[in-house]
Formats: C-alpha cells, sequence, structure tokens
C-alpha cells in the first residue's frame, strides 16, 4: 500500500516562496507517475502539475507555468513543488497524487494513491 505524506505549507506573503514536499513509501515510487493538484474553499479540486516516473517529462496549468517547479528524488521517494512569486489566488489545500502509470496527466480520476492534504495561504 502507497503512502502518501505532504509537508511545507504555510502562510506566506504575496510575492513570496514555500518549497511543499511529498514522501511516499513503497518500493516502486520512480515507476509512477506523480502530481500536485490543489483545492481551494467552494472550487473543484484542480490539476497543478505533474511529473513522469523517471522525471523527464513536466506539464503545468497555465496558472503556475514560469512560477511553480516540480521534481523527484526518486532516491528518496520524495516529490517537490517549488512555488515562487505567490499570489492569493494560490490559496488552496494542495495535494500530492500518485498514479501506477509511468506518465501523468492532468485528471484526478486517473490517480491512485492521494495525501491528506497541507494548506498554502497566501495573504496579499
Amino acid at each position: 500500500q502507497v503512502q502518501l505524506v505532504e509537508s511545507g505549507g504555510g502562510l506566506v506573503q504575496a510575492g513570496g516562496s514555500l518549497r511543499l514536499s511529498c514522501a511516499a513509501s513503497g518500493r516502486t515510487f520512480s515507476s509512477g507517475a506523480m502530481a500536485w493538484f490543489r483545492q481551494a474553499p467552494g472550487n473543484e479540486r484542480e490539476f497543478v502539475t505533474f511529473i513522469s516516473g523517471g522525471g523527464s517529462t513536466t506539464r503545468y496549468a497555465d496558472s503556475v507555468k514560469g512560477r511553480f517547479t516540480i521534481s523527484r528524488d526518486n532516491a528518496k521517494n520524495t516529490m517537490y513543488l517549488q512555488m515562487n512569486s505567490l499570489k492569493p489566488e494560490d490559496t488552496a489545500v494542495y495535494y500530492c497524487a500518485r498514479r501506477k502509470d509511468y506518465y501523468g496527466t492532468f485528471y484526478a480520476s486517473d490517480y491512485d494513491y492521494w495525501g491528506q492534504g497541507t494548506q498554502v495561504t497566501v495573504s496579499s
């Protein structure tokens, strides 16, 4: 059973930075794509970014492109999300997700495992 644990959320002023981490259990970490989704109050969960199993392929939502960077360290079974130039509209609970397939997708329903989420709040 795969378990995902996010950390690194918090309160930051607009223009600031945060780095989220997602630690995963399991021996097959490098075989599955990983992703970050987020959900603001009253909104549906939305795609932020994904990275392929080997880390060579990444995709970003237009709203975060150029500001957020996803990465993974397969030796440490950990994925990261570096968030720069944060805006109040980035405020949400951020979830990491993993799917069994090597390649990521934009759809939450394609992911097999989810973390509990970490709150990111950006003040104006």
